[in-house]
């Protein structure tokens, strides 16, 4: 399969016809505790889709003179004016997502992890060999993250090479930011569903990474990410070839499972005895570093924080998956926080039910408030997530995890506008909690994150151009 990219001056990525402006309600975060609400505010976006200007505080009738300042002409400048009830957020990052389980979310409930991987997941993933249900399942599934707001995701592939070079075509033709990953896995799974050898798992590898870099060389969308399912699967010639890769090109990504489920915990430690826990074992094969992202991180004890605190790991939150599967687990994510450690959210889509973002937004917050049933509770140091801090792993928070935070995840001037177009009052809402006369700004985010849904995001943009 050849690279199908329609490439313009040797980009995959097209530069806009014209330039953008919004004026109106700008919701960013600058940190992990501040969000920064911008009521009359004009944003401006190059043809490259960049910001190229945030002014702030703006009325209305300086609109004009404020674009001319930018030397652009007005007659070729596509203005936005948003009405009451309606803002601009960054895109929503999923920084932890299966693309092969978009047809079997909400299935296999109640399993604990080995059964649901044998029962429900690898069958349904061992289609992925039939490329052609490969292009319906894989547009499909990047249509459906599109419609609900993310603009970058981190996808696991199936093992198959040939559709995962499939998913990231998809990826690059509907305008969707991702990192795409094949699936690494040699053992403990079925004869019809694994590598047939360490060394088929790693050609495959490396293969789809030269694909990628076809595909598109500079990496303004796709993103080719080292992708170990988790160690139960994978042998040690496998996670040191992955690390000789990683080595290789330390601009490589890196995704896998860390300490997901004390079951998978304790199925390592029989498999590689010589580690006492998951942080040694991957620092040891090359494959703990600042460019790994590391999904769920719940049973954590000092020493694995530690380690993913000082090697500046980030960590995907997945709060649906993690108290829906078969077992239920709360991550302690008020202390990564509080920690400045790199934390955003994942779907888990199909371990979690749902694909959606918001869903994952709201239950972060019911999540964090369960840590207070725990024996270790600590009230000083563990309250639970507000809606804003939500808000701060679905944006800033994923942006930090992929190492996109120079690139994405605010308004900052200079980086891509990956932005969601919101609207929370009309016929189009949806069923969003009613935006009265006296709500404020903050008011109309929380109906938002916690009533919204995918009416409720009327455009989404990739480097500016809108991708919905």
């Amino acid at each position: 399969m050849s690279p199908a990219a329609i490439e313009v001056n040797g980009s995959p990525v097209p530069e806009l016809k014209r330039q953008l402006a919004f004026y109106g309600t700008l919701i960013h975060c600058l940190s992990s505790a501040k969000v920064e609400i911008i009521d009359r505010g004009l944003l401006l976006v190059d043809t490259h889709g960049k910001i190229a200007n945030l002014h702030k505080d703006v009325s209305k009738d300086r609109i004009d003179a404020l674009i001319s300042a930018e030397g652009w002409e007005l007659n070729f400048v596509a203005v936005t004016i948003l009405k009451r009830g309606s803002f601009i957020v960054p895109g929503f990052i999923d920084t932890h997502n299966h693309a092969p389980q978009w047809t079997q979310r909400g299935t296999g409930r109640g399993h604990i992890i080995m059964d649901w991987l044998n029962k429900t997941t690898f069958p349904h993933e061992a289609r992925f060999s039939d490329t052609i249900y490969a292009e319906k399942t894989y547009a499909a599934c990047v249509d459906g993250f599109i419609k609900q707001g993310v603009t970058t995701a981190c996808y696991y592939g199936s093992l198959h090479g040939e559709a995962t070079k499939i998913l990231a075509q998809k990826c690059l033709q509907k305008g969707q930011r991702a990192y795409v990953g094949k699936c690494n896995m040699n053992r403990n799974a079925p004869d019809y569903y694994r590598d047939a050898s360490a060394e088929e798992s790693l050609a495959v590898t490396e293969d789809f990474i030269a694909f990628a870099a076809k595909l598109d060389p500079h990496r303004e969308l796709i993103t080719p990410i080292l992708t170990p399912r988790f160690a139960v699967a994978c042998d040690a010639d496998v996670l040191s070839g992955l690390g000789k890769i990683a080595a290789k090109d330390p601009t490589l990504p890196i995704q896998t499972h860390f300490n997901e489920t004390p079951q998978e915990m304790e199925i390592t430690k029989l498999l590689f005895p010589e580690f006492g826990n998951e942080s040694d074992l991957y620092e040891h094969f090359g494959l703990l570093n600042s460019r790994s992202v590391l999904a769920h991180c719940i049973y954590m004890d000092e020493y694995d924080m530690s380690r993913l605190e000082h090697l500046q790991c980030g960590i995907s939150h997945c709060p649906v998956s993690n108290i829906t599967s078969g077992s239920f687990g709360v991550a302690p994510i008020r202390e990564y926080l509080r920690r400045d450690m790199k934390v955003g959210l994942g779907t888990d889509s199909g371990g979690g039910y749902s694909s959606s973002i918001i869903d994952a937004m709201r239950q972060a917050f019911v999540v964090s408030n369960a840590r207070k049933l725990m024996p270790d509770y600590d009230a000083a140091k563990d309250k639970p997530l507000s809606y804003f801090e939500t808000f701060y792993l679905a944006t800033l928070g994923g942006a930090r995890v992929c190492n996109l935070e120079d690139k994405i995840g605010n308004f900052i001037v200079g980086k891509d506008f990956d932005a969601l177009e919101i609207h929370t009052i009309g016929d189009d809402a949806g069923i969003i909690t009613l935006v009265e006369d006296i709500d404020t700004t903050a008011d109309m985010l929380e109906k938002f994150i916690m009533s919204g849904d995918d009416r409720n995001i009327a455009r989404v943009f990739v480097k500016g151009r809108s991708i919905k």
